[in-house]
């Protein structure tokens, strides 16, 4: 079976185990960046839920925003993200990594699901990495990350919050935009 063309028919912990399988297959090949980020847009981006991500780590605020400025705020997130992951993927892999991925017992009705997930390298103590997934339309989605006990999406939503109450949410928008910026020079 096609990987993308059974993704909505996966179980949320096959779909983990098939998607990072790939990413390291092709990690092993390249270091370069934009293939990396390339990677990262094909393969491991159709799975994520940006808009949940992006409503609850702006939190509270996200039903001040209107819908234009949810819209950037979501884009920007989701670019702040891909440059974080394409980063860290070019940074940390070795080619060496393996991932092992919990089984999960999910009952037909469930909508909601925690994929346990554990980053192994030779070199490394083991990474605990657990993906909170969501039931949709297209299939099972990621809608936060949590490396070490900390959750990605929770991270940002104080500094989300604190750039909303000094500048509003065009100043977030701005202060992503800028941030993406950046990332992308250094790329």
């Amino acid at each position: 079976m096609s990987f993308t063309a059974g993704a909505a028919e996966l179980t949320p912990s096959d779909l983990v185990k098939s998607t990072a399988d790939e990413v390291l297959s092709i990690i092993r090949t390249t270091k370069d960046k934009r293939m990396l980020r390339e990677l990262v847009e094909k393969k491991v981006l159709p799975h994520f839920d940006f808009r949940l991500m992006t409503q609850i780590a702006v939190g509270q605020h996200w039903r001040q925003a209107t819908p234009a400025q949810q819209k950037a705020l979501e884009d920007a997130f989701r670019t702040l993200l891909v440059h974080t992951y394409t980063a860290s993927l070019a940074v940390a892999s070795t080619g060496k990594e393996s991932v092992d991925v919990r089984p999960l017992d999910l009952k037909p009705s469930e909508s909601d699901a925690i994929v346990r997930s554990m980053v192994r390298n030779p070199s490394r103590a083991p990474i605990s990495v657990d993906y909170r997934m969501a039931r949709t339309a297209g299939g099972w989605k990621v809608y936060d990350v949590i490396v070490e006990n900390l959750s990605l999406v929770t991270n940002y939503r104080s500094s989300f919050a604190s750039e909303i109450r000094r500048s509003g949410i065009e100043g977030l928008v701005r202060a992503l935009d800028s941030k993406n910026r950046e990332l992308a020079q250094s790329a």
